[in-house]
């Protein structure tokens, strides 16, 4: 059930950090991937891996801010693959500061990446899903979108948006057998979170049952269970991978 050979994912947001881990793991799972990043140039050494495991592998620069360079990309890999059957909306930017100093152009750019782009994404991606009547949408939340925290608004709303449009992406296409899910991951080691949380290791693990913060990889076991037919009878559904996190809140 959780296998998936044969099966074509794309993944935004894959030059780096969790992104590249979950590429990985959908390769692994068996899958061909398609990755987009902004920094394309960082793709190739994922690239190497991917297509060293047997998979088919190629690599698009993608600016998701940019709706031109998603409906570029999304329209490269259905040539190229032939099909999507799963999206991965990684893709992702924190602006941190006080909200009574913050500016309308930071609110802007974390929601113009982090909530309009999984729109357009999914859009996307949906017009070749309903070509098939298939498709795994998995969008990557955080449970800063199911809790607030200080300095963190644009953050917080942007990723609370992706959780609702989760659930109305799922109910609009379920009849198409297309789910459409979230993952909401607490805190890991990434080039963005070590940007805003300095000591992230010390500060988060402190305040986290498990009594550390994410290791790499293990977010690839909800991934795959959301990318393969063991989740067929499961949409609209948000998984928090957290160690426990948001059960304190």
């Amino acid at each position: 059930m959780f296998d998936l050979t044969g099966k074509v994912a794309v993944v935004t947001g894959a030059s780096s950090g969790l992104g590249a881990q979950m590429a990985e793991g959908l390769a692994e799972a068996g899958a061909d991937v398609a990755i987009l990043a902004r920094r394309i140039d960082r793709l190739e050494s994922l690239k190497e891996k991917i297509t060293a495991m047997g998979r088919k592998c190629e690599a698009y620069a993608c600016d998701v801010s940019s709706e031109e360079d998603i409906c570029k990309a999304i329209s490269s890999v259905e040539k190229d693959f032939g099909t999507i059957d799963i999206m991965v909306n990684n893709a992702g930017v924190v602006i941190s500061g006080a909200s009574h100093e913050y500016s309308s152009e930071n609110w802007d750019k974390v929601m113009a990446v982090n909530s309009r782009a999984v729109f357009l994404a999914s859009r996307e991606a949906v017009k070749v899903m309903l070509k098939h009547n298939y498709g795994k949408i998995i969008n990557i939340a955080s449970v800063a979108g199911l809790a607030g925290g200080p300095q963190s608004a644009s953050y917080n709303a942007s990723k609370a948006s992706v959780i609702n449009l989760t659930r109305g992406l799922a109910t609009e296409y379920a009849k198409n057998n297309i789910t459409v899910n979230a993952i909401a991951p607490g805190m890991f080691a990434t080039e963005m979170t070590e940007g805003i949380m300095g000591t992230v290791d010390d500060s988060a693990a402190g305040r986290t049952p498990m009594g550390r913060i994410g290791r790499s990889g293990e977010l690839n076991g909800a991934l795959i269970y959301l990318a393969s037919d063991a989740s067929s009878y499961t949409t609209g559904q948000t998984i928090a991978v957290d160690g426990g996190w948001i059960s304190l809140l």
